[in-house]
């Protein structure tokens, strides 16, 4: 039975994408592949809106990371890295491996910290190589829309800037060089639709140069410059995953055909149909504040007296539905619903009955006709104006 991948990634591919894959092996030091790596780095710009490189990897995001961080750090440089969620906590963790000294201010889950904590951070030694800051944070649900006012952080105090975009790139507003984004990381399997096991990290001028005073990288298979250099005869340093090549490819194509604002705005409308429908299901957001909640990854506290691993076994086994439990802190306490990639009238309306019935079923008394029925509400909007 084909499930619905209603995770926060990987999430739903489509046939086409799927069948991309199959296409003919070919050399990846060949004219061909020299061809397809400049067509998916020509998409991967405008899906980042940049003009500076994107170097596309055989890795999962936190991969993306870590070649980020592994190329950029030496031994003692100073980084901010606010901590508000697994992976911001993950991204601290990257830059310790990088020999760094990490400056973390942290926020309660569900937030943020506020920009006078951040600025504080930034004066509290000396020179800060480098902000890094998670824009969406996949284990709450929380997206950082502060990116513009920490730009002007970033230029005071003189520091590199580094978004981590993996479950929000092509699903949210990621203007990089309008914003100052030196080192910008993504992957396939979010909002790109793609099979996972790519990340795409665009790199400025000015992260380069940084990478290339680097004395001791991290690290060989991820060192970007290495990377950046191969690029420029259309190949990469090491053996690229090919299949998944092509399928990136041909995702980064119907992105292209939808247009990148609508399917921001798609994305936008499906997130508030959710919100609705689970509000008629008298179901609380994780996220209190209506601004900070993520069209992307949509985190649901459970009700008292629900067992998480009874309703997602559940919604599994009678719909076919998967969606995702809470991480650490919060495990057994909210579900997470992936509105990424794919998602649609129908993902969107199938999800919400399933889980509808399903926690009903479980004992949390609710309408969920009505849940289907605010989310109709919304989702009508989708296609007008």
């Amino acid at each position: 039975m084909k499930k619905l991948v209603m995770i926060p990634g990987p999430t739903n591919v489509s046939d086409r994408v799927m069948w991309a894959m199959l296409s003919p092996i070919i050399n990846h030091r060949s004219h061909d592949f020299g061809e397809l790596y400049s067509a998916i780095e020509k998409r991967c710009k405008n899906v980042f809106l940049t003009k500076n490189e994107v170097v596309v990897l055989s890795a999962s995001g936190t991969g993306g990371v870590d070649a980020s961080l592994g190329s950029l750090l030496q031994d003692g440089d100073n980084l901010v890295v606010p901590s508000f969620g697994e992976f911001s906590s993950r991204l601290g963790d990257s830059a310790r491996y990088s020999g760094a000294n990490v400056i973390v201010p942290e926020a309660k889950l569900g937030t943020v910290p506020s920009l006078d904590e951040i600025e504080k951070a930034l004066k509290s030694v000396p020179k800060v190589k480098a902000l890094c800051v998670v824009y969406n944070e996949t284990s709450t649900g929380v997206t950082w829309r502060k990116l513009r006012e920490l730009k002007e952080l970033v230029e005071k105090y003189g520091a590199l800037y580094v978004v981590d975009a993996i479950s929000v790139l092509g699903g949210d507003s990621l203007p990089v060089d309008d914003l100052g984004v030196d080192i910008c990381i993504g992957a396939s399997q979010k909002c790109i639709a793609a099979p996972p096991g790519i990340a795409m990290v665009s790199v400025s001028d000015e992260a380069k140069k940084a990478m290339d005073e680097v004395k001791t990288p991290r690290t060989q298979y991820f060192h970007l410059p290495k990377y950046f250099k191969y690029a420029e005869i259309g190949e990469t340093p090491y053996t690229p995953a090919l299949s998944l090549f092509f399928a990136l490819n041909e995702a980064l194509k119907m992105v292209e055909e939808e247009g990148l604002e609508k399917r921001i705005r798609r994305h936008s409308h499906c997130a508030k149909a959710f919100y609705d429908a689970f509000e008629a299901l008298d179901l609380k957001p994780f996220v209190e504040n209506k601004e900070m909640r993520s069209n992307t990854v949509i985190g649901i506290l459970y009700p008292q007296g629900i067992d998480d691993k009874k309703f997602r076994t559940l919604l599994d086994d009678k719909f076919g539905i998967l969606i995702a439990g809470g991480f650490g802190a919060l495990k057994g306490k909210m579900f997470r619903v992936g509105s990424m990639g794919e998602i649609n009238e129908k993902l969107v309306s199938n999800t919400v009955s399933g889980i509808g019935e399903s926690i009903k079923v479980s004992g949390h008394n609710c309408q969920p006709s009505m849940a289907l029925e605010a989310a109709w509400k919304t989702l009508s909007m989708l296609h007008s104006g």
